[in-house]
């Protein structure tokens, strides 16, 4: 029913859709532009040899450099000039030709003292992509798990359930039919962001986001069993639609910060470092560090052990607030009474 309602397509087509824009900026940001072509007259080819910025068309004289120009062939001319002090003149169409003036000027060398090994833009991108992806698959099924154990309490279904599957077992086939549901999303936005820098060229940049796209799908897929299992119990405790938010809302923080963390700080190595290590953003940190190149090799395994540990800590306790809140109707049940059954 969840693979087919139109608010699970609607919202996979708007992950979709912001994923092959953020490659298609990516591609842009990522410097992926066209040696500029310039009509080169005789006498003035000795300014342009040897420019590897510049791709050079000789041309017998300027009238047919000109013409070239206006047909879109070049981008723009360069002839000698004998009143010009440097001896050439740049040709435009409608506007100065800034890439091929900046090519031809002299610039002195630029040294920095901390390189950054990634463009800050692309970066942004990145983390935005990551952050966006974790946020709107993990909000949109953990709502999902909510209304269903709300829905189910509130119709007293689930006496009836209950009677013929015990609550853990209902608990487990919510919590991995809808994990599988985000997984496949996930796969799905990979392969489609994998697809898409293949088509635009990006092979380099793809060289070096697979590896955190990896990761990130297997961090994705056990953070969400956790997130899961902490939607399911938390909306256990109330018995009424219009009391999911103020219960699950702690849960949904923790799906917040980390895309506000990674979009606000993605440049910022000590809070990425922390983000890496916490269960709830390491699904989000860790990837991002990893595609910067700041992480060491082993850090996403001792992440993941982290990650598998808390998991498995939330499933335990949220599999007994499930228990003891799911038969309790009526007032929101509290959670020192839920922990203690």
């Amino acid at each position: 029913m969840r693979l087919r309602s139109k608010a699970f397509l609607i919202s996979t087509g708007v992950l979709m859709l912001a994923v092959l824009a953020s490659v298609v900026l990516g591609s842009v940001f990522g410097g992926q532009e066209q040696t500029p072509k310039v009509a080169v007259v005789a006498g003035a080819s000795s300014v342009v040899d040897g420019n590897d910025e510049l791709e050079a068309v000789p041309v017998a004289d300027e009238a047919e450099g000109e013409r070239m120009l206006r047909a879109g062939d070049v981008d723009a001319i360069v002839a000698p000039a004998a009143s010009d002090p440097l001896g050439i003149t740049v040709i435009g169409l409608d506007s100065a030709p800034r890439e091929v003036v900046g090519a031809l000027s002299v610039s002195p060398s630029v040294e920095l003292l901390e390189p950054a090994a990634t463009d800050p833009g692309l970066a942004y991108l990145v983390a935005f992509g990551f952050g966006l992806v974790f946020f709107m698959s993990a909000l949109t099924f953990g709502t999902t798990i909510s209304q269903s154990v709300v829905e189910e309490k509130q119709t007293r279904v689930v006496e009836i359930l209950l009677s013929t599957v015990s609550a853990r077992a209902l608990l487990t086939g919510k919590v991995i039919g809808n994990s599988v549901l985000a997984l496949g999303q996930i796969v799905a936005i990979a392969v489609l962001a994998t697809l898409g820098m293949i088509l635009t060229g990006q092979r380099v940049l793809l060289g070096g986001l697979g590896t955190s796209v990896v990761w990130f799908v297997v961090f994705f897929a056990i953070g969400f069993v956790m997130l899961a299992a902490l939607f399911a119990a938390t909306s256990a405790m109330v018995s009424r639609a219009e009391d999911i938010g103020s219960v699950t809302t702690p849960v949904t923080m923790l799906v917040m910060i980390p895309y506000f963390l990674v979009i606000f700080f993605n440049d910022n190595p000590t809070v990425l470092a922390i983000m890496s290590y916490v269960p709830f953003s390491a699904p989000v940190g860790m990837p991002m560090r990893l595609f910067l190149g700041s992480a060491e090799w082993w850090e996403p395994l001792v992440s993941l052990v982290i990650l598998v540990a808390t998991t498995a800590l939330a499933v335990v306790i949220g599999e007994r607030i499930y228990r003891n809140s799911l038969l309790k109707t009526g007032a929101r049940v509290k959670l020192a009474e839920a922990l203690r059954g």
